[in-house]
């Protein structure tokens, strides 16, 4: 690693800068970015991708010109890295130190601001030169509860990821402190992978990962193997792991609105053969939260919308962070709206249809009681002339 000792950046002409200073930290190698080591860090790991990362910074233009700087603030700068969240030269150039590290990293335009510049401060076209202090960095957590949490190994492809219902492929190692007790490959579904012996955290950090990455998860014991631990693995109670897991493929499973008839029906009947043995673990354990939602979902697919909201609605008693629980709770209540509003039109058309059905009654009375009149009215007539005529010796017509 270059140092200070050995290199500077008192010469302030950018070739002569890229030409002798610095090594180049950029993945390409295309000299966008050069660092020279100030001070260095604390040996060990380096920042990963998605880590929640602490920094002081000064930034200066190649002039010596200040324009921004963390500690004028007083207050150190935190940020996700690799997120796209500061400018690529941060990104990239954070990633390649140590904690404790200081260092200056020296960074062309395309590595920062561009041919735009950010005005009034940073020009057109500016390279712009950083010094930076890594205080600290820590993996992203997935959960409310700090349960899992992630570390980016390897960024993955795109921004698609599988949802509940996926058939993902995997290849995963799974290490009870420096123990590597599993490794294979594996494919499991969505939301099912403790069928196949992969504790929820993996199966719960899915929904998160791309085709292609590699992440390190770190579960506690909830999303382990829990208070019973793993006798196969001679994982004992209350374990916290760490598994590396690759997203090798997937098939997203359909939503429920995109499945026919036969795909809904199959589905049906799978939630409820499931739903069956998930009342007898619920029976056992009244909290279980994979038995929990999978009941909800045979329940959903029965039309018993009010019964599975209420299910999934333990579900988030139990874990407030379940991602696929809130969104069925949303499916219960649209559905039962839905049923609501079909139960008012059909009452609506019954009442109107007996209404119509009185009026046209009320109208045949009215009309045949008319007509009665009219003919009690000729009758008399008739009477009226006959009565007449015999009075004058005559025949009626």
């Amino acid at each position: 690693m270059t140092t200070d000792k050995d290199q500077s950046m008192d010469d302030q002409s950018p070739a002569g800068v890229f030409a002798v200073k610095g090594i180049d930290v950029t993945p390409n190698k295309d000299e966008g970015i050069r660092k020279v080591v100030k001070k260095q860090g604390e040996d060990g790991d380096r920042p990963m991708i998605g880590d929640k990362v602490a920094v002081h910074y000064t930034g200066k233009l190649l002039n010596g010109n200040k324009f921004d700087s963390s500690m004028d603030r007083k207050k150190p700068f935190i940020f996700n890295l690799g997120k796209g969240q500061v400018i690529k030269g941060l990104d990239i150039g954070v990633s390649s130190m140590q904690r404790g590290e200081v260092c200056m990293l020296l960074c062309k335009p395309e590595y920062a601001y561009g041919s735009a510049g950010c005005p009034p401060k940073i020009p057109p076209n500016a390279m712009l030169q950083f010094e930076v202090e890594l205080l600290s960095f820590k993996g992203e957590v997935l959960t409310d509860d700090g349960g899992i949490t992630r570390r980016i190994r390897v960024k993955g492809e795109g921004y698609n990821s599988p949802n509940d219902g996926s058939t993902v492929h995997v290849h995963l190692e799974g290490r009870c402190g420096e123990r590597l007790f599993d490794s294979r490959n594996v494919h499991f579904v969505v939301g099912e992978s403790e069928d196949m012996g992969v504790p929820l955290g993996v199966d719960r950090a899915m929904e998160k990962m791309q085709k292609g990455e590699c992440c390190m998860l770190y579960l506690k014991p909830k999303y382990g193997f829990g208070k019973d631990g793993k006798a196969q693995h001679k994982i004992g109670p209350n374990s916290d792991l760490m598994y590396e897991v690759t997203l090798n493929d997937f098939e997203k499973a359909k939503e429920s609105w995109e499945l026919d008839l036969k795909e809904k029906l199959d589905l049906s009947a799978r939630a409820k053969q499931k739903g069956t043995q998930y009342f007898k673990v619920i029976e056992l354990d009244g909290k279980n939260e994979k038995a929990l939602y999978r009941r909800g979902e045979a329940r959903l697919f029965r039309n018993e919308f009010s019964l599975a909201m209420s299910d999934f609605k333990l579900v988030l008693q139990v874990n407030p962070s379940n991602r696929a629980a809130h969104g069925q709770v949303s499916i219960c209540q649209c559905k039962i709206r839905e049923h609501h509003e079909r139960d008012k039109k059909i009452y609506a058309n019954m009442f109107q249809k007996f209404a119509e059905h009185d009026v046209k009654a009320g109208k045949g009375k009215r009309r045949r009681g008319e007509d009665s009149g009219v003919m009690n009215e000729n009758h008399q007539v008739a009477i009226k002339r006959r009565r007449r005529s015999q009075d004058h010796g005559q025949d009626c017509p």
